[in-house]
């Protein structure tokens, strides 16, 4: 199995089911800015207790393996949980969200977009990706993050909603490094050399 088909299986069955996602993470950072490998998919989805079930049983079988007690874990504490497709080694980091201003905002943001000719799936807008970047590389200090958002600038700048990422940057503490992002990744005129 490609990347590409987890993708296509995992958010029709989320929709089948009637659950609220989006694809976040390197998914997303490459569909708006520059390939990259991967080896998982992230995804948030609203799981609320009472599909817990559901979920497991969609991803059940000898292609899937997922673990019923983790998943109510990730739901209980707002936390994350994966599932596997042990023949391809790919995997699905499934994050469920907690109910705050910039959740809530991530969802009504999202975008349905064509990552294949033959399916749509719901992705987080660029900004949200973005701001989740800034979160990670703060946490972490993974220079990858930095160079993702570079790769979401070049490619998709344009179309970069400006000040709702200087406001959530400033709501989220994160002003000061976007703000350093935005200088490293500006073009440099002839007179800068």
């Amino acid at each position: 199995m490609e990347p590409s088909e987890l993708l296509r299986y995992f958010s029709r069955a989320l929709e089948h089911l009637g659950l609220r996602y989006f694809v976040t993470g390197s998914v997303a950072t490459i569909f708006f800015g520059e390939p990259r490998f991967t080896n998982d998919i992230d995804i948030v989805v609203d799981l609320p207790p009472n599909r817990i079930t559901a979920l497991c049983q969609a991803f059940s079988g000898n292609d899937f393996y997922i673990s019923e007690e983790a998943v109510r874990k990730a739901v209980a504490r707002k936390g994350q949980f994966n599932i596997i497709h042990p023949s391809s080694g790919l995997k699905v980091d499934v994050m469920v969200p907690s109910e705050d201003a910039f959740n809530r905002s991530r969802f009504a943001r999202v975008r349905r977009l064509r990552p294949a000719s033959d399916y749509e799936a719901v992705f987080a807008s660029p900004e949200d990706v973005i701001l989740k970047k800034l979160e990670y590389h703060r946490e972490g200090g993974s220079e990858k993050h930095l160079r993702d958002i570079a790769g979401i600038l070049k490619v998709s700048g344009e179309q970069i909603d400006l000040p709702y990422l200087a406001e959530w940057s400033s709501r989220l503490g994160l002003a000061d490094l976007w703000a350093k992002v935005r200088a490293a990744a500006a073009p440099r005129s002839d007179s800068d050399d």
